[in-house]
């Protein structure tokens, strides 16, 4: 049995305060972060651990631990309430999950209003994003990043076109909004979790779907679908899917804490752009390389979408509330 001298003990007090003076400075806070998504291949995981390094590179005292895959919320529409009661600070939400109790957060997937992932980026700071903004800090939320999925059209056995394509297809649209257009242009209207359209496909309930490009991915769309419109310049699907923070996290930040997390939103803003771009390019490979029929949606077939989408969808959307009219307002003044 050693027996230490009260030198040693008094070398040994020493380090141990020296390495307590030159340890990282405590965490302020620890917020909580969820998500639906895969951890370490989704892009929406991979963005918010970016997002994560950038602030902890910028020195912020704040520490985010993400829990992934509907490991701490098993429905992903759960989390709003979460973020409203407390439970959770943040999480990567897609807002249309909360559009029944907020009718104003499907102005984030309202068909023909963005048309590519450029035009998503353009839509950063304008009045349309400043609406958006003021609507979700009046319902509890504080949007954080400007994370846009494309998306578009897998079919089984014909091809997406004009709207006239569609008709007399069962079709699964995924927002109150796209169904609306859908059925405009003649098709039959599923409502369904995306977990179910594989079986779908397989069984004969569904003759096509609207989702986005990862989705397609995941969920091995395209080995049920024999016809795919895809990439290009165009598109009638973009979904806004955010980082965002609940606004009572948001508003407990001092000015300098909000200046490191927005800047940390830009840098995974950037990251998130340039991997959607990546998955467009890897989603169009996989259906070819399943044997399916690609094809990109012509200047012309989008002009007939958005003209359909503006008599309908728009304008059932702008009913909603003098808030879904400014957005549309917003919209509409941009696209002039």
């Amino acid at each position: 049995m050693k027996i230490f001298s009260l030198r040693t003990l008094m070398l040994s007090s020493a380090v141990a305060l020296g390495l307590l003076a030159s340890a990282p400075e405590v965490y302020a806070q620890t917020f909580k972060l969820t998500h639906q998504y895969r951890e370490g291949t989704d892009a929406r995981d991979r963005a918010a651990r970016v997002f994560i390094e950038e602030l902890e590179r910028l020195g912020s005292d704040i520490r985010i631990r993400v829990y992934p895959g509907n490991s701490l919320i098993t429905a992903p529409p759960a989390q709003y309430d979460a973020l409203l009661q407390g439970t959770i600070e943040m999480a990567v939400f897609t807002l249309v999950y909360g559009s029944g109790k907020v009718p104003e957060f499907s102005g984030t997937i309202l068909p023909g209003a963005v048309n590519s992932l450029d035009h998503a980026a353009s839509l950063k700071g304008s009045s349309y994003h400043e609406q958006l903004q003021a609507i979700a800090e009046n319902n509890g939320l504080h949007i954080l990043t400007w994370w846009w999925t494309e998306g578009g059209f897998a079919t089984r056995d014909t091809p997406v076109m004009g709207p006239e394509s569609v008709a007399g297809l069962k079709l699964r649209g995924g927002d109150k909004s796209i169904d609306t257009l859908l059925s405009a242009s003649g098709a039959s209207v599923f409502s369904m979790p995306s977990t179910e359209l594989y079986s779908a496909f397989q069984t004969g309930v569904l003759d096509g779907t609207m989702t986005s490009f990862e989705s397609f991915q995941s969920m091995r769309l395209y080995e049920q679908t024999k016809h795919a419109t895809l990439g290009g310049d165009y598109t009638i699907f973009m979904v806004l899917q955010p980082l965002v923070i609940s606004k009572t996290a948001w508003d407990s930040l001092s000015d300098e804490q909000k200046a490191d997390f927005e800047a940390a939103a830009e840098v995974s803003n950037e990251f998130f752009h340039e991997e959607q771009k990546k998955a467009a390019a890897s989603t169009i490979k996989v259906f070819e390389d399943a044997g399916a029929e690609v094809r990109q949606m012509t200047a012309e077939e989008h002009a007939e979408w958005v003209a359909l989408a503006q008599e309908t969808s728009w304008a059932e959307f702008a009913e909603i509330s003098d808030d879904a009219r400014a957005l549309i307002d917003a919209l509409r003044s941009m696209n002039q």
